[in-house]
């Protein structure tokens, strides 16, 4: 290539600390201009009120970091709670991203314990297509996460998912860790599929043995190739950090700051294999 790709790097800060002045500097420390906000103080993103809020872009905008995204639990409920319950979060979430500037939301498509996934994919769809038309318009994008025990799990229904909203904001954020956990070879049996609709690269690798997370190229998530692919595509967007390196927990996971650097590192030897610039 005669120009080399540029990503912008991001990270989920909540891996990092609590603490939003530690996220903020140690995102500083690796080079990146940008932070995905998940929680901060101990408290989700969708839960903060105006105060924290206007917090938080202050320690942001000191630190001269940007918001990639809002990294919301949107979509981590059960399908059979009622389409508004997810939509009132959502105005929450878009009243976050509106105060710190984030382009993107990240969202997922609902538990359905005790029930298969064709019983429950036009209330999916609903739901999905309900959280789309709310978002559009803001100038926001909905990004889904293809989170494992979620409907949108596998590639093929994460397609259905987009290709039956068929909103301009509602798009695919891309998590390897989460398709080797569900058995799937992320870039043989994903990418080609899913690439069309890819805005958002999250950052983890794992095995499938077990299923453990590791650091980005070590593991079963086919991250060199799909970084190679995306770069041959002409991806220019965000590459965020979720490393997930240290004990996790239901709604988000944890690394601390030296996991998070070992994370960080371990990306970089990747993108330098590809040939691409962080910024």
């Amino acid at each position: 290539m005669s120009e080399t790709a540029q990503w912008e790097l991001s990270g989920f800060g909540d891996e990092i600390d609590d603490d939003p002045r530690i996220q903020a500097a140690v995102m500083r420390a690796l080079g990146a201009a940008h932070i995905e906000v998940r929680s901060a103080w101990g408290t989700n993103i969708v839960d903060m009120d105006e105060e924290q809020l206007a917090e938080l872009k202050g320690i942001l905008d000191e630190a001269g970091l940007k918001v990639s995204a809002i990294a919301s639990p949107i979509g981590k409920v059960d399908v059979g709670l009622p389409v508004e319950h997810e939509v009132e979060r959502l105005g929450r979430a878009l009243r976050a991203a509106e105060v710190l500037g984030a382009p993107f939301i990240r969202i997922f498509s609902f538990y359905y314990e005790g029930k298969s996934a064709e019983e429950v994919r036009n209330a999916v769809v609903e739901r999905m297509t309900a959280l789309a038309r709310r978002a559009e318009g803001t100038g926001v994008t909905l990004v889904h996460e293809n989170e494992k025990d979620i409907f949108g799990d596998v590639p093929s229904r994460v397609a259905d998912i987009i290709e039956s909203v068929n909103s301009p904001a509602l798009k695919v954020a891309w998590d390897p860790a989460n398709f080797v956990q569900v058995g799937v070879k992320p870039f043989t049996e994903a990418y080609e599929l899913l690439r069309p609709h890819l805005v958002y690269l999250q950052v983890k690798d794992a095995l499938f043995d077990g299923g453990r997370v590791v650091p980005a190229g070590e593991g079963d998530g086919e991250v060199l190739r799909t970084v190679e692919a995306l770069r041959d595509s002409g991806y220019t967007g965000f590459a965020s950090l979720e490393p997930h390196l240290a004990a996790a927990f239901s709604l988000g996971g944890y690394s601390g700051p030296y996991a998070f650097g070992v994370a960080a590192r371990a990306f970089a030897k990747v993108l330098d294999a590809a040939g691409v610039a962080s910024v």
